[in-house]
């Protein structure tokens, strides 16, 4: 882990049953940690916190919003998979199943696994690609905590690997899934007030996507039948090749790129 990070985030266990997770997370990316009941020294702006089997990152600096963790169970995910709209959903037309077909997707920008946990809800097989130490520990934490819930049928069909996602699909000698999701960090406007609590805490620990071309030039000769990305809406495309079609939401659009028709998955299925 960079030295960058090292002075912006320190690990925390406030419950013994995570003391041995923390530490041992500690040890792996040489961070700084603090077990159960220590006092923390103000200088980290972040902690990466273990409490009660859940890992989330706290802000600490006066009046910082409250926690983020990747949890998958109640709040917004529940409400997502009770009024989302299934299939509908333009992530669903964007990735092919509103053609009838169950694609397996690589979602290399998991970030929190929000999109992720959405396809796999679907019924889709969701293989995981996060770069972020920190990011991944929440991802893990969150399926770990999904596992034995009712919701545990869906987080069954995702799969973590902490990577960089485009030097692993550098890496693989055939194609890797049917579809290849993107939605790599966009330069945000500077009223950092009005980024929700998340994307901060992406921007200072992540920081933005600055290889988004290589990663879409490696995502499309991995992906068997298309590439979708998501840009905001009135965003650039990502340089290089143009997407075969668009979809446009009212924030946000997907751009894909179609290698062959994805109807051929039917076929097969």
């Amino acid at each position: 882990m960079s030295s960058h990070l090292s002075s912006l985030i320190c690990i925390q266990a406030f419950s013994a049953i995570d003391e041995s997770d923390a530490e041992a997370f500690a040890l792996k990316h040489r961070l700084t940690f603090y077990p159960v009941n220590a006092d923390v020294d103000t200088y980290f702006p972040y902690i990466l916190s273990y409490r009660d089997k859940l890992t989330s990152v706290i802000q600490t600096e006066k009046g910082a919003p409250g926690p983020v963790s990747a949890s998958f169970i109640g709040g917004k995910t529940a409400h997502r998979l009770q009024f989302g709209g299934g299939k509908g959903q333009m992530i669903a037309k964007a990735t092919g199943l509103n053609k009838g077909v169950v694609p397996s997707i690589l979602d290399a920008t998991a970030g929190l696994g929000r999109d992720a946990f959405v396809l796999a809800s679907l019924g889709c097989q969701v293989t995981l690609l996060e770069r972020s130490p920190i990011i991944g520990e929440l991802l893990a934490s969150a399926l770990r905590e999904a596992k034995y819930s009712d919701i545990g049928d869906i987080t069954s069909r995702m799969k973590l690997i902490q990577a960089d996602s485009t030097a692993w699909l550098n890496e693989q000698e055939s194609a890797v899934a049917d579809v290849i999701y993107l939605d790599p960090m966009y330069p945000h406007r500077e009223k950092s007030s009005l980024v929700k609590k998340e994307m901060r805490l992406f921007q200072t620990l992540v920081g933005e996507d600055l290889d988004d071309a290589a990663l879409l030039s490696a995502a499309l000769k991995k992906a068997r039948y298309r590439v979708v990305v998501k840009r905001p809406r009135k965003a650039d495309a990502i340089s290089g090749i143009k997407p075969s079609l668009q979809l446009i939401g009212k924030s946000c659009r997907y751009d894909i790129y179609a290698l062959k028709r994805i109807e051929e998955l039917k076929n097969t299925a």
